[in-house]
């Protein structure tokens, strides 16, 4: 490789990890994270969003690269628009299985709240790298000169990300991993979720109104 392409991909591998700290990802990964009782699924929960949202970038954006093609605005706005419907979900979702869990405590229960983290990280990851991939196929198309640089990009990226992501999550854990079995855990629990909630209507409002969406779809 030469020196221009390593600066390149090394410029790719900072901007994922800047990426992986949008708010929109942060506060989708947090409502997971303040699930955990131990630091590990902290960590955890931000390697599976990276590696859900690294595979669609790395999909998707590839086929667009070697088609030689783009996406419309009112698809790219489209896919954004489900970031904000998720974070209203996973919000909704939060604050349900909080007030649940304080009238259940089954071991079955316990069980599924185990095995769900992981595969919610990763479906979140999918959705945030299925609306990124317009951008991301216009960063390295802007970048690089051919399919195989391409390539080699996004996963230098999505390597960025995961890391990124990773760092951050360890760190939104350590308050819910400290607090476990505490009432002030609720709290925060509970917090995540309304922010979430919050954030997800602004995003969908901002998406609809101010970048046009709504006049998109009904036009």
């Amino acid at each position: 490789m030469t020196g221009s392409l390593l600066s390149i991909l090394l410029i790719g591998f900072l901007l994922g990890i800047k990426h992986a700290i949008e708010p929109d990802h942060v506060i989708a990964v947090s409502t997971i994270a303040s699930k955990s009782k131990d630091i590990k699924r902290s960590v955890f929960a931000g390697v599976y969003w990276g590696i859900g949202h690294t595979a669609t970038l790395f999909i998707f954006g590839m086929f667009l690269i070697i088609a030689k093609n783009t996406i419309t605005d009112t698809v790219a706005l489209s896919l954004e628009f489900l970031v904000g419907i998720m974070l209203v979900t996973l919000g909704v979702n939060s604050i349900v299985s909080i007030l649940k869990h304080s009238h259940q405590h089954t071991h079955a229960s316990d069980t599924n709240e185990k095995a769900r983290p992981h595969i919610k990280s990763f479906f979140i990851g999918l959705i945030h790298g299925l609306a990124g991939s317009a951008a991301m196929v216009l960063l390295t198309m802007s970048t690089v000169t051919t399919a195989w640089q391409g390539a080699i990009y996004i996963l230098i990226f999505g390597c960025g990300t995961v890391i990124g992501m990773l760092s951050f999550s360890t760190v939104i854990g350590l308050p819910f991993v400290l607090t476990s079995g505490k009432q002030v855990n609720r709290y925060l629990n509970n917090l995540a979720g309304i922010i979430s909630i919050l954030f997800g209507i602004y995003y969908m409002y901002n998406l609809g109104v101010n970048e046009g969406l709504f006049s998109l779809w009904f036009s």
